[in-house]
């Protein structure tokens, strides 16, 4: 009997591993590289994205850090804005992936669901980077957007590989379909876009991180007291 109640709360802590770090992963809880600070976050539809903003009004740029896991490991991510229109078609991109061992960010124009071209963007871009974990790709970019806007056309993406340096055709699932919103360049310290979570969402991922740690840490005990 005791042996039984011992594989049972393994096989729980098992679980309770596998299921903290995907909640424990929310915009609130990013921090980057060369102390990058942003003065919104939002938690994107899918592919676990998030981005992270500061909008300047005094010069029009918004300051932007995307976070996604690729498709494969060796896949691209993706973000952009779309000047006309809600979709892929006419996006202004930013896509990052890995190149001879490390990882780079080129602009593309989106002009159609084929063959893609870098090139120039219809605004200014400056300050690209990228750089990747053991899963996630980030990119980091200052872009300039119409001046007095009160929101852009975000589109953000993953892919599965990248051939000869070009990036390859993502899949058209609902959630690739659904990767799109409108973003509000608010200056609070929080802000959302549509069928993203809110702040109070992210916070609530929190709450349900800490619960788990201590059920996990009352199993560990329990183990010890049976042993």
């Amino acid at each position: 009997m005791a042996s039984r109640l011992v594989l049972t709360l393994l096989a729980l802590s098992a679980c309770f591993l596998l299921i903290l770090p995907i909640h424990s992963l929310t915009c609130k809880s990013q921090t980057f590289s060369k102390n990058r600070l942003y003065s919104n976050c939002t938690d994107l539809t899918g592919f676990n994205a998030f981005l992270h903003y500061t909008h300047n009004a005094s010069n029009s740029s918004l300051s932007i850090a995307f976070t996604a896991v690729p498709a494969k490991p060796d896949g691209w991510i993706s973000w952009a804005i779309n000047p006309n229109s809600d979709g892929m078609i006419g996006a202004q991109s930013l896509i990052a992936f890995k190149s001879n061992g490390s990882v780079t960010v080129k602009p593309y124009n989106l002009t159609s669901y084929g063959y893609i071209n870098e090139t120039n963007l219809s605004f200014q871009v400056w300050d690209m980077s990228a750089e990747a974990t053991a899963t996630t790709m980030t990119i980091f970019a200052t872009v300039k957007v119409p001046e007095k806007a009160g929101k852009v056309n975000q589109v953000w993406q993953v892919g599965p590989s990248v051939t000869n340096g070009v990036p390859d055709k993502h899949l058209m699932s609902k959630e690739n379909l659904e990767a799109k919103g409108a973003l509000e360049l608010v200056s609070s310290a929080s802000a959302s876009a549509p069928a993203s979570s809110s702040p109070d969402k992210a916070g609530e991922c929190g709450i349900r991180t800490r619960n788990l740690s201590f059920y996990f840490g009352f199993v560990v005990a329990l183990l010890w007291s049976i042993m």
